[in-house]
Parts: structure tokens; C-alpha cells; sequence
């Protein structure tokens, strides 16, 4: 039954820890990141002379690059275009890190669909915002802008939307573990992408594209909030919401148990193939309460 389903395999019905897990299973999170790397290398091949740390090329970037200038003439792809590309390693290895450490539980909530909508949507929302801005300000923010980093403050938006409780470990520097809820998270981010707009020439500016950060986190926050709008997936599927359901009547004989065990095995295949035809955000807080209860049981065999 749950044993023989891959679903129960997924990080969000196993033992909540946020400690990294490097077995990355195929799927779209696991197809991006491929893109992304790829799309770096083709950067590398094409520069005039090739640099790891900082690829550049004139075509590229002026086509396939989001820029104020590639907007008013009309370059619309470069909205999504750019989030495919990266001005160099580093940027590229934290943007991956951060897709695939909120990406992976975020695509098996939400299945396929819903999950690249939201990534394509926070970066493409990013996009727009950093255009924008451009716009008002384009002594300041006139430059082209690669990167997604707007997709991933949408899964970062979208999953202190979901799991707000959830305690995360964040390395300052790379160095310095510091434990913080998601939605501190969330908000501490907000706070210095507006930091980032406001002194753009400080450090808090620098060359970072926070207009961009700013949308996607706006466009997470949205799409959680006023798209999904689903009490059972926001409300519910964080572990400490969860309430086992109770007995509706006591098993006292034998007979009476083997009885209860196979209408009970019934009831939970019957929820794994909703959850295979529709996707997990599809089940009810009671069925979803239901299920948590079978992997607890099945945990106890």
C-alpha cells in the first residue's frame, strides 16, 4: 500500500529536518537546474574570450538579456529568456542552491503545473518589476539584468506562505548558522530587496537586480495567497496543523480489526490515486489527516 507509492518517498512525508539532501530525483526542479547549467555553458562557449567567473557576449545580451531598452523594442521573450541566464558562476551556484532547497518539496506540493506557473510567473513578475523601475529611474537602473533569482524569492515567498512555522538554517557568509522561521525569512528578504531600491549605490544596492527580487517574492506571495486560495493546502499541509483523526467506534474483536485494517487500506489507496491524478493540493484537510495518520501507522509496523 503507502510503501509501494513513490509519493511516500517524497520530503514531505518524511521526518521534518531541514538538513540538505543531495539525492536529487528527476523532475522539472531537477530539469531547470540542468537548463540553467547548460544555458551557462553556452554562455561560456560563445564569449569572445571565455572567462568562467564572467561570461558576456553583445548578442546575447542585448537579445536574450532583460533590459528597458529590449522592452520598448518590443524583445517580450527577454522575460523569460532572462532568468535562464547568468553573469557567472557564483551567481549561478546560489540561485540553483536556493531552487533546488525550496524548489523540490514545493513541485511534489503542488504538482508539475502549479509549480512551474509559480516559478515562471515569479520571474517573469520580477521582470516587470525591475523594467519598471528601470523606467523611473534609468540613471540607476538602466542596465541589462540575467539571473533567477526572481523564480527563486517566488518559491522562497511561496513556501513561507505554506509552511511559515517551518525552522530553517541559513549560513551567514556561508559560515555563520543562523535558525529562523520561513516567514522571517520572508520578510527579512523583502526588507532588503526595498533596502536595495531605495540606497541602490550602498552595499545593500550594489549590482543586484532587487526590483527583481522584490517581484518575485510579490508574485509567490499572490500566487499562494490569491490563486491556490485553498485552506486544506495552506492551512493543513504543515505538519503542525496536522490532527489525527479520531476513532468513530472502538475494535474489539479480531474479526472486527482485519475488518477495520482492509476498509482502512482502502480508504488510503483511494486518496494516493486522487493524489496521483490531480496532485496532492487536490486532498482535503481530512484526507490529508487521514493519510498522515496511515504513514504513521505503517511507520510503527
Amino acid at each position: 500500500m503507502l510503501e509501494d507509492r513513490d509519493y511516500m518517498r517524497q520530503p514531505e512525508f518524511e521526518e521534518r529536518s531541514w538538513r540538505p539532501n543531495f539525492r536529487l530525483r528527476w523532475s522539472w526542479t531537477a530539469a531547470l537546474l540542468l537548463a540553467y547549467a547548460l544555458v551557462f555553458v553556452a554562455e561560456i562557449l560563445v564569449s569572445p574570450a571565455p572567462r568562467l567567473l564572467i561570461p558576456g557576449n553583445a548578442f546575447c545580451n542585448e537579445y536574450f538579456a532583460l533590459s528597458k531598452e529590449g522592452i520598448e523594442h518590443g524583445f517580450v521573450w527577454q522575460l523569460v529568456t532572462y532568468q535562464f541566464m547568468h553573469a557567472g558562476l557564483l551567481h549561478l551556484l546560489l540561485n540553483c542552491w536556493a531552487i533546488y532547497v525550496f524548489g523540490r518539496e514545493l513541485e511534489s506540493l503542488l504538482g508539475a503545473k502549479k509549480y512551474l506557473a509559480l516559478m515562471f510567473s515569479s520571474g517573469i513578475i520580477g521582470g516587470v518589476f525591475q523594467v519598471l523601475t528601470a523606467m523611473v529611474w534609468p540613471w540607476l537602473f538602466g542596465g541589462g539584468v540575467v539571473g533567477a533569482s526572481a523564480c527563486a524569492f517566488g518559491l522562497v515567498a511561496a513556501f513561507a506562505m505554506i509552511f511559515p512555522e517551518r525552522e530553517l538554517t541559513m549560513l551567514i557568509f556561508f559560515v555563520i548558522p543562523v535558525r529562523m522561521r520561513a516567514k522571517t525569512l520572508l520578510i527579512g528578504s523583502a526588507v532588503l530587496a526595498v533596502m536595495g531600491i531605495v540606497f541602490s549605490e550602498s552595499i545593500f544596492g550594489g549590482n543586484v537586480a532587487n526590483a527583481a527580487h522584490l517581484g518575485g517574492m510579490a508574485m509567490g506571495w499572490f500566487y499562494v495567497k490569491k490563486i491556490l486560495k485553498n485552506p486544506a493546502l495552506i492551512g493543513a499541509s504543515d505538519e503542525t496543523n496536522f490532527k489525527p483523526p479520531r476513532l468513530a467506534r472502538k475494535v474489539s474483536s479480531k474479526a472486527d480489526r482485519e475488518n477495520a485494517d482492509e476498509i482502512s487500506e482502502t480508504d488510503v489507496d483511494a486518496i494516493l490515486d486522487k493524489i496521483s491524478a490531480r496532485g496532492i493540493q487536490s486532498l482535503t484537510a481530512r484526507e490529508r489527516a487521514t493519510l498522515e495518520a496511515a504513514r504513521k501507522k505503517m511507520a510503527q509496523r
